[in-house]
């Protein structure tokens, strides 16, 4: 279920579904999921992910399915509002067929593609599509190294700021920050990220121009990260990784849908383990054994600590 960018149909003087056309004029996107021969299915079904939708935060996914009796026609809401040689050309970019079901939302680029990844999802357990049998799994490349700030409108890291830019490292291209890529990758089976992990920039003069971008100066950068721009001011070479999440690949085996069920002290949505009575009270012996002090002031609730052991000096907060 390919999920199609089918923005430039709004454009089009032969549709005529308004609301979608006054928000692409604004700046926003459509992208669209076709379902595969739902067109008989019944108006539960539609009524029932529309619904999902709009619980969702969003206005609801507006959708027709294509039919072909005498002429090529979208059955749906929204259908009258598309010429034929405008369902064609949907067909045509969503390798859709008659019979077949477009789904589409329009607006902000973060909020569709979060929705129509969830509608996805959500479709495939209606319709069972989804083999609950199989372990599929699926290498995520090419991170970007910036995004857009949806707020502020400032460039900021889109995920690791310690990754190594993809390319000639000495003679990288720095005009436009968007189209960087990153050496960045995670490993993913059945939607669930299991590791995840980067080739390291090694090289401090140019980790200090890639925070440039982002808006650190020299000086932030010494200040926040000086253990790494030290270590790695002694020539640190070439490295990378990658961490694997234990935990994660235990709950795919155990078929566990939750992974509190395979966590041995989980805690509830309080930050409370209820099996260890965690977090208690320090006294203040303990306190003074590991160094720590503990004060009120008009910003923060005191501190509370778990103790792992007397002699330890790991805590949790």
């Amino acid at each position: 279920m390919i999920i199609s960018d089918i923005t430039e149909i709004f454009k089009r003087d032969d549709v005529s579904f308004e609301i979608f056309k006054k928000l692409v004029s604004e700046g926003s996107i459509v992208r669209g999921i076709v379902t595969k021969n739902t067109l008989e299915r019944s108006r539960s079904f539609f009524d029932g992910i529309d619904k999902w939708a709009k619980n969702e935060g969003s206005s609801g996914l507006a959708y027709f399915s294509i039919e072909n009796k005498e002429k090529l026609t979208a059955k749906g809401p929204i259908g009258k509002f598309f010429s034929e040689e405008c369902l064609k050309e949907i067909m045509k970019l969503m390798d859709a067929e008659v019979g077949d079901t477009i789904f589409m939302s329009c607006g902000k680029k973060p909020e569709v593609e979060k929705l129509l990844n969830n509608a996805r999802n959500k479709i495939a357990n209606e319709l069972k599509l989804i083999n609950e049998n199989t372990f599929s799994f699926c290498w995520v490349v090419d991170y970007p190294m910036y995004e857009i700030d949806e707020i502020t409108k400032k460039i900021e890291f889109s995920h690791n700021p310690f990754s190594m830019p993809q390319g000639d490292i000495d003679n990288l291209d720095f005009s436009d920050p968007l189209k960087l890529k990153a050496f960045q990758y995670d490993i993913v089976c059945n939607g669930i990220e299991l590791s995840s992990g980067a080739i390291r920039n090694h090289k401090p003069h140019l980790m200090y121009k890639l925070f440039e971008i982002a808006g650190y100066s020299k000086e932030m950068v010494d200040k926040k990260f000086s253990g790494m721009i030290n270590a790695l001011s002694y020539g640190a070479p070439p490295h990378g990784g990658i961490a694997p999440g234990i935990d994660r690949i235990v709950m795919l085996l155990a078929d566990e849908k939750n992974i509190r069920e395979v966590t041995m002290f989980p805690m509830n949505q309080n930050a409370q383990d209820l099996m260890m009575n965690a977090p208690s009270d320090v006294d203040e012996m303990q306190l003074k054994e590991l160094s720590i002090s503990k004060r009120k002031n008009n910003y923060f609730f005191p501190l509370r600590f778990i103790l792992i052991s007397d002699k330890s000096t790991n805590f949790f907060l």
